[in-house]
């Protein structure tokens, strides 16, 4: 399938799928948190989605192309499975919890959320643009070059630090105080898949055990 197409069917894809999480539980569609949520998702993940398909066709692909089953290592099945898991179960406990008042969040909170939603979404697009081998799965590619600047002057794994900044966001941006408790195995998994990585990067990609004593953290600067 070519890239534009996939693209199209891929947004939609995750789209539906978005929607069958926020509103099934919901039981409404009365849920303006949802909406704002799904809007700040979409322009937060397309507006880099289209410069690459723009500027880096072949990065936008590698992206499109994650999920459990398009991991080569077990351990790294496991973990998206687990990360993917957790992510869904986030949103339906977020969704059930504004439904049924478990924790009424005000609407600035909610606001915040979404823009560290947003913030979060960004810092993941802006490593795929600059650094052209960040794919959605754990592999090195040939002649894969270790980059070094930008986002990685300050962390090993920016585009986690991302994920971890959205999924803090989540919660906040659909009305739900509980549903930050499942931010902590999101990052459990996050951490786990990032050890089995660097284990893999060390050993296949030149010049990753430098990198790594120039850059000393992995996901949030001066704390891990």
């Amino acid at each position: 399938m070519k890239t534009i197409p996939k693209l199209l069917v891929f947004g939609l894809v995750e789209f539906v799928v978005f929607g069958l999480m926020l509103f099934v539980p919901a039981g409404t569609f009365e849920y303006w948190q949802a909406w704002v949520f799904l809007v700040v998702v979409a322009v937060s993940a397309w507006t880099p989605a289209v410069y690459l398909l723009r500027t880096n066709p072949v990065a936008l692909q590698a992206r499109m192309r994650g999920g459990p089953a398009a991991e080569g290592r077990t351990a790294q099945k496991v973990v998206i499975a687990g990360l993917y898991l957790s992510l869904a179960a986030m949103v339906v406990v977020s969704t059930l919890d504004h439904r049924f008042g478990w924790s009424p969040v005000p609407t600035a909170i909610c606001l915040v959320g979404d823009v560290v939603v947003a913030v979060g979404l960004g810092v993941v697009g802006a490593v795929v643009i600059q650094n052209s081998y960040a794919a959605a799965t754990v592999r090195v590619k040939e002649g894969q070059t270790v980059v070094s600047t930008g986002l990685y002057g300050l962390v090993r794994h920016p585009m986690y630090t991302g994920n971890v900044i959205m999924m803090v966001g989540i919660p906040l941006a659909l009305g739900s105080y509980w549903g930050l408790v499942l931010v902590v195995p999101g990052v459990i998994a996050l951490a786990w898949r990032i050890r089995d990585e660097e284990k893999l990067l060390r050993t296949e990609l030149d010049g990753y055990r430098e990198y790594t004593q120039k850059v000393r953290y992995r996901l949030v600067p001066s704390v891990w």
